[in-house]
């Protein structure tokens, strides 16, 4: 008889032990109080300004130079733990520099473009194309591309299949990625968060680069391709999803449809978290600014979603601070500030630069400026003669 209830009482004490468990994994799940901090960093629309020089005054300059912005992303990233660096395009066309490896067969054979061996230095996770990265041809930009030490995505530039009626949608670059970050969470171990990365361009990049396009690529609507995608980084584990955006707050003038095709649009796409877009030279948010039905300047949130815009040329650095917390097994955003900051600040009405010029970025383009300055010489000579 008490072998019996002996038995009987640990079946009820390891029932009740196996409730009691699943009860506090259910709250746990619920209420799961780990958080971590996580900053995104951005430059946009640098278009080979890599010198804070200004290459018509033969001078340099305080207002721009990505050598500049690199002591920003430096010091970012000194200040918090856990941070990813995006870029979202205009690189490799704009300035004297660009226009000098533009023209010089060497590099297009044996040398990494300046911009690249300057970004590399930086540790760039991702990045995605501009409008001006296809104004010299798609051989110059595979070629240049080859130099990056991070991966390059867009989702909505295809290849031109219309007359292949066999022929599946196929993307000519990848159209997403999927990031494991590991993270160190506020409880000081280590986590991961696995980030998901998709790259979108405006569509008039098309006609403004026909020659380069036609019959090769197509672009599409970029909120029809990212609803289109986006589900499928959800399907492959993304916690949270940010949306490079090589466009502007509102669609180009000119094109049709604008429908899908701006910053608003996207940010109405269900699954997107954060938004880093370029290509307006804008800056977002702007301190008491205020923008059209869902474009909060004041909370940095476009429809509720984070956004920046770091302005161009390397004036300034998009920054982009989440709190996420775990809820239910997944990260979840509760906290996010969204900052342009510049590389200047106005005192008085003068200009004073907030930080100096990294000098690893200056050694390491001292060539290329040196070799950029006499192009300009023999340049001016030919047009000279030419007249």
């Amino acid at each position: 008889m008490k072998k019996k209830i002996l038995f009987i009482l640990s079946i009820t004490l390891i029932l009740f032990m196996h409730a009691n468990t699943i009860r506090i994994q259910a709250k746990s799940e619920i209420n799961d109080d780990t958080s971590i901090k996580l900053r995104i960093l951005e430059t946009t629309d640098i278009h080979s300004y890599l010198l804070n020089y200004d290459y018509e005054k033969k001078k340099k300059t305080i207002e721009y130079g990505y050598n500049r912005v690199a002591s920003l992303i430096q010091q970012a990233k000194k200040e918090h733990r856990n941070t990813l660096l995006f870029d979202v395009g205009d690189v490799i066309k704009g300035s004297p520099i660009a226009e000098y490896v533009a023209s010089s067969p060497m590099f297009y054979s044996s040398d990494i473009h300046p911009a690249y061996k300057s970004m590399n230095v930086l540790g760039y996770d991702a990045a995605t194309f501009g409008n001006h990265e296809f104004n010299y041809g798609l051989d110059f930009l595979i070629n240049t591309i080859k130099g990056a030490d991070f991966p390059y995505t867009n989702a909505n530039i295809y290849v031109d299949d219309r007359n292949d009626y066999e022929q599946d949608d196929i993307h000519f670059f990848q159209p997403y990625l999927l990031i494991d970050k590991e993270v160190i969470n506020e409880k000081g171990e280590m986590d991961n968060v696995k980030v998901g990365v998709i790259g979108l361009i405006t569509p008039i990049t098309q006609q403004w680069d026909k020659a380069h396009f036609d019959n090769k690529l197509i672009i599409k609507n970029m909120r029809k391709t990212a609803e289109e995608i986006v589900p499928k980084m959800k399907k492959e584990g993304a916690d949270i999803i940010i949306a490079l955006v090589h466009a502007g707050l509102e669609s180009d003038q000119g094109y049709r449809p604008k429908s899908g095709n701006n910053v608003r649009d996207i940010s109405k796409v269900e699954g997107i978290d954060v938004i880093l877009y370029g290509h307006s030279h804008g800056i977002f948010p702007v301190k008491g600014a205020k923008g059209p039905k869902g474009v909060n300047h004041e909370k940095g949130l476009i429809n509720g979603k984070p956004t920046v815009q770091a302005g161009n040329w390397g004036n300034h650095l998009g920054i982009i601070d989440l709190t996420l917390q775990k809820k239910k097994e997944k990260w979840i955003i509760t906290k996010s500030k969204s900052t342009a900051k510049p590389i200047i600040r106005i005192i008085k009405k003068k200009k004073i630069p907030i930080v100096s010029p990294m000098p690893e970025m200056e050694y390491i383009l001292s060539r290329y400026h040196e070799e950029t300055l006499e192009y300009m010489k023999s340049k001016s000579l030919l047009n000279h003669l030419e007249e």
